[in-house]
């Protein structure tokens, strides 16, 4: 597991802002189309739609955007395994 050798100071306006995006994004056919593909995006396992969770491939607390190229389906376990992690991250240092 990789240390946690960086500092969040997340602006709290920007997390709002970017949720409340989420919000809009989870309603929209795009999102809805991802969903039905019942892939996730990192380990690539089906799963059922209600399986699978939005999540940040940069996380919005380390600036990351609520938007098509920033957001994919994921399962809970890999979700949750990736925690504030960039893609970035996990490579340097695995999870």
């Amino acid at each position: 597991m990789m240390s946690e050798w960086y500092s969040l100071e997340a602006d709290a306006k920007h997390i709002s802002k970017e949720r409340a995006r989420a919000q809009k994004l989870k309603a929209s056919q795009w999102w809805r189309t991802k969903l039905n593909q019942g892939v996730c995006h990192y380990c690539e396992a089906q799963f059922k739609p209600a399986d699978l969770t939005m999540d940040h491939v940069v996380p919005v607390a380390r600036g990351g955007k609520s938007q098509p190229g920033n957001v994919v389906p994921a399962c809970r376990a890999c979700n949750a395994s990736k925690k504030l992690h960039t893609p970035v991250d996990l490579l340097l240092g695995g999870r």
